[in-house]
């Protein structure tokens, strides 16, 4: 195993292990960032816009995700990645630290086309850095994947310290939501022997209505905030679409020093796209989690207000039964017994009491056992 000498640029080696599933995957995304690729050609020619990212996206960023299916991370990555990439021979894709996280000492979770798969991989030494503008890469083998993470040699990379963060983070929205769900479970209601059972439900409701409300508060700010970054977006489009052919008038005009003073503006705007880019793409998947818990917590709620109706009912029915038992003359107070005695054996196993005997159903088991008879009686004229 070679080692980068030290402060040199240098890239630890993960060689991924994935399933027929992920590499498939892989391949399939490095096929739509090839596509990706011959979008920004077509865009660049058509609309005379040269490598410059921020008119880039502005005409090919839709266009990519309609036609690729690529991570929106992805896309943004990749507008800057257009000469690196040819220079590589398609034969790596840059990565970030929404695109791939290191899961565990094994294994690493990546974004694809076709969703996320966990892979494992396995340490493979060092190989030549570049400089980080990335911090990791996805490179395409001879034989396989491989995921490179810029490092300083003889440090390990940030491995998210997976763990660790996952026990001590605060319970997040969907587990809670998760909690809620198990609270109404029918199970967990049997459970409070010796409660209100209704009231119990009620509870569990009213703390899913709270949830419901905070979850449409978290969708409402994200939307706010999605419409504020797209509407600064706009402006950056805006001016550098202006101060393009400025630049242009100013060369042509031999005014060096307004030309100078036009890209050095225009760096400050692709700077700030960068930056902008990502916090959009970082609000997006907060506006799918929201969406995501806000279907959870109505189909809890819907859940929980039909099991307390139907709670209701069977409370209902139970206070009825046993009044009428009490009404009874002679054998009354067997019948009650028996009554006591199958609740407790419902309570003890789970298993509901058995149904009453009923004359329709003794009617309708008659009915069904002739019909069943006369159809064997026909199979077996037919046949002789």
């Amino acid at each position: 195993m070679s080692q980068s000498p030290r402060n040199a640029p240098s890239a630890l080696r993960y060689r991924l292990a994935p399933d027929s599933a992920a590499k498939a995957a892989l391949e399939a995304t490095f096929r739509a960032y090839d596509r990706m690729m011959e979008i920004l050609d077509e865009v660049a020619r058509s609309h005379n816009v040269g490598s410059n990212v921020v008119l880039l996206h502005a005409h090919a960023y839709d266009p990519i995700r309609k036609q690729t299916a690529l991570p929106s991370r992805l896309v943004t990555l990749g507008l800057r990645d257009r000469a690196e990439y040819r220079a590589a021979q398609g034969r790596r894709l840059p990565l970030d630290d929404k695109l791939a996280k290191i899961k565990g000492p094994a294994t690493i979770s990546i974004a694809t086309v076709e969703g996320r798969f966990s892979v494992p991989f396995d340490y493979a030494g060092y190989a030549e850095g570049w400089g980080q503008s990335v911090p990791a890469r996805l490179i395409r083998t001879d034989d396989g994947f491989e995921v490179h993470y810029g490092v300083t040699p003889n440090n390990l990379p940030e491995e998210e310290n997976a763990m660790d963060t996952i026990a001590a983070a605060p319970e997040n929205f969907l587990s809670r939501v998760g909690r809620l769900i198990a609270g109404i479970a029918y199970d967990a209601i049997e459970q409070a022997e010796g409660k209100n059972k209704l009231k119990v439900v009620g509870q569990a409701i009213r703390e899913i209505e709270r949830a419901e409300s905070e979850a449409r508060d978290g969708l409402a700010a994200a939307r706010a905030e999605e419409y504020r970054l797209n509407a600064r977006r706009t402006e950056i489009e805006r001016e550098m679409a202006d101060l393009a052919p400025k630049i242009e008038g100013a060369i042509a005009d031999s005014r060096d020093d307004l030309a100078r003073a036009g890209i050095a503006r225009q760096m400050d705007l692709e700077a700030q796209f960068d930056v902008l880019s990502r916090a959009i793409d970082e609000n997006n998947e907060k506006i799918e989690q929201c969406i995501t818990s806000l279907r959870a917590v109505l189909s809890a709620l819907q859940d929980a207000e039909q099991r307390r109706a139907d709670l209701e009912k069977s409370e209902a029915a139970v206070i009825h039964q046993a009044s009428t038992s009490s009404r009874k003359q002679g054998g009354g107070s067997a019948a009650a017994k028996a009554l006591r005695a199958g609740r407790a054996v419902a309570r003890a196993t789970g298993v509901p009491p058995g149904i009453p005997y009923s004359s329709d159903i003794d009617e309708l088991s008659t009915l069904h056992r002739d019909k069943e008879i006369a159809a064997r009686l026909a199979r077996l004229k037919s046949r002789s």
